[in-house]
């Protein structure tokens, strides 16, 4: 079974309480990017256990530690899936805030869901992705979500960007999610974000805002840089998605696309 493992981008990202358990409560709204996307491909062996194949984009991390094989060992434990291969071709740029990583681990989910005819509702799928992680959960529905908690509450919402051009840049650093953290104040805002969101999209620029992007920005100069340079093209829009470093930015559907891509090849029609 192969599967396309899209990213995301967020939309305003509250970091609302810093909860007795460590994590923070959020509210942010989850949107796929479904042009970007890394592959996913699932098939059952005669074997035991799980083989893993890396492709494409060297990760930071051991195989062992892949989220891919983290969906197994929870499906395995749980279900008792057993006798598989996974091979992931990784495209999405990691560190990023892009979830590329989350939306990998789900497809495994979902696929091994559907392998072993396991039968699994959407809620429980949905609790199974929320234990590898704070933007899993998503994956499931993959469609634009006002999103609380750690990720896993989720409401569908209406987004409307028919005809725009969507422009992401990765910067060449990363930002970790501790670094992102620790600078992050959290705060409850006067007005929610859902309700920020309902203004036209003109006045989003200041309004619906990332709270890592303060501390992030002015810590990594070529992420400032990044945004502004979106902004200066002409961009409607543009934020950090999710703990950076990647950002993007949202153009009318008359912009000259030959400029955009000299500024990122991940330019995407909505």
């Amino acid at each position: 079974m192969i599967l396309n493992a899209n990213c995301k981008i967020n939309f305003g990202l509250d970091v609302l309480i810093r909860r007795p358990d460590g994590y923070h409560d959020l509210e942010t709204v989850m949107f796929p990017v479904l042009g970007l996307y890394d592959v996913v491909e699932v098939e059952r062996t005669d074997g035991t256990g799980a083989e893993f194949v890396l492709e494409g984009l060297v990760v930071d991390c051991s195989a062992e530690d892949n989220i891919c094989l983290k969906a197994f060992r929870l499906m395995h434990d749980r279900y008792g899936v057993d006798g598989v291969r996974i091979r992931l071709d990784k495209r999405v740029p990691f560190g990023a805030g892009l979830g590329g990583g989350s939306s990998d681990g789900t497809m495994v989910l979902v696929a091994l869901n559907e392998i072993f005819s396991l039968g699994l509702s959407e809620a429980e799928l949905i609790g199974c992705a929320a234990e590898l992680g704070s933007d899993t959960a998503f994956f499931v529905r993959n469609t634009p979500q006002l999103c609380k908690g750690r990720g896993e509450q989720m409401t569908p919402v209406e987004l409307n960007f028919g005809g725009m051009l969507l422009v992401v840049v990765k910067p060449d650093e990363g930002v970790s999610t501790r670094e992102a953290y620790s600078g992050a104040v959290p705060h409850v805002p006067e007005v929610s974000l859902g309700e920020r969101l309902k203004l036209p999209l003109e006045q989003w620029q200041g309004v619906v805002t990332n709270d890592f992007e303060k501390h992030i920005l002015l810590a990594h100069p070529a992420i400032r840089e990044a945004k502004e340079r979106l902004l200066t093209a002409g961009a409607v829009y543009a934020s950090m998605s999710g703990s950076g470093s990647a950002v993007f930015g949202l153009f009318r559907g008359d912009a000259d696309e030959g400029l955009l891509r000299a500024i990122s090849p991940y330019v995407f029609r909505l």
